[in-house]
This record gives C-alpha cells, sequence and structure tokens, in this order.
C-alpha cells in the first residue's frame, strides 16, 4: 500500500503532468489534486503551508516533498520508494 498523495496543481502545468506520471509509474493509484487554478483560496492555503508560489506542490504523506524537481531528486537518490511505502 501507498501513502496518500497530495498535489497541488494547475490544468496547465507540465511538471504537474510530469509529477504525476513519475508517480504512477511507483505504483501510486490515487493522487488528490487541489486545483489552485480552480480556488484561488486552495492557492493561499499552499502558500502558507509549503511558502512556495509554484506547482506542483506533493506532499506524501504528512511530509512536504516540494515540486517535480524534489520530486524527480529523490526517486534519482532512491528515497521515494521508502516514503511512499510509508518508511
Amino acid at each position: 500500500m501507498t501513502a496518500h498523495v497530495v498535489m497541488y496543481s494547475t490544468a496547465v502545468c507540465p511538471y504537474c503532468v510530469r509529477a504525476e506520471q513519475l508517480l504512477k509509474t511507483k505504483g501510486v493509484e490515487t493522487i488528490e489534486k487541489i486545483r489552485i487554478d480552480l480556488d484561488p483560496q486552495q492557492r493561499d492555503t499552499m502558500m502558507q503551508k509549503t511558502g512556495r508560489r509554484t506547482v506542483p506542490q506533493i506532499y506524501i504523506g504528512e511530509t512536504h516533498v516540494g515540486g517535480f524537481d524534489d520530486l524527480h531528486a529523490l526517486e534519482r537518490d532512491g528515497k521515494l520508494e521508502p516514503l511512499l511505502q510509508g518508511a
């Protein structure tokens, strides 16, 4: 079983698409997407929680991973899978 994944995103964000593709290759079936382009209040919430303005902003369980580059770095370093497994 994989950890709960939440991703703040917008409709036209290529990095959001790439992040989703990477997560799916790791067996993540469900990603809770919070569309900040449809709900501006969610953008404010995201910025308060993460201190960042850009999307995607990804949470795996309670861990704020960051954006696609951060997610990709975790994968490259072999740390993404354990995080997804809740280790």
